[in-house]
């Protein structure tokens, strides 16, 4: 399942959700990175959020090897997010494994929910790396919503569902 939106819409909690359906051991793979104290406030705040079920793994770069992990270890799983960990590629100039990522999420065993943000919507921004990012990031979201079962669009909290 892939879960879009804008910033504060809601898609986090969402997919937070909809993976705690599912029984047993829950993965959440984080792509985050304490970089400030805001940002490491905010990673505290989301880890208070989740309940004992979840079990964190950190992959601000190898997202497609901790996907496999998770699947051996987890009853489901949940990523958040593909924006943040693409923002992560770009800013160290490496190159964006979506293919390799599609092939992890299509050969995981269990359920996997993808929290990515919806960035085509805005004004076309003015510098080369912003455009850079939007660009990639909606490329990268059409090849996950392509190879997903279910896509879902969050907008003020409320689900749109777009796949099937």
């Amino acid at each position: 399942m892939l879960v879009l939106g804008g910033a504060r819409s809601g898609k986090s909690r969402y997919a937070q959700q909809r993976i705690e359906r599912n029984a047993g051991e829950l993965a959440f793979i984080a792509t985050a990175q304490p970089l400030d104290t805001e940002m490491k406030q905010r990673i505290e705040r989301h880890q208070c959020d989740r309940g004992p079920r979840w079990h964190t793994i950190d992959a601000p770069i190898d997202l497609v090897n901790a996907i496999a992990d998770a699947d051996r270890h987890a009853d489901a799983i949940l990523v958040d997010c593909v924006t943040l960990w693409l923002s992560n590629l770009i800013l160290t100039d490496r190159p964006v494994p979506a293919r390799e990522l599609c092939e992890a999420i299509s050969q995981s065993r269990r359920p996997v929910a993808l929290v990515s943000n919806e960035v085509g919507c805005g004004i076309v921004p003015e510098n080369s790396l912003a455009r850079r990012f939007r660009d990639e990031a909606g490329r990268l979201n059409q090849q996950i919503a392509a190879s997903a079962d279910e896509v879902v669009m969050i907008v003020a909290g409320l689900p749109l569902i777009l796949k099937p």
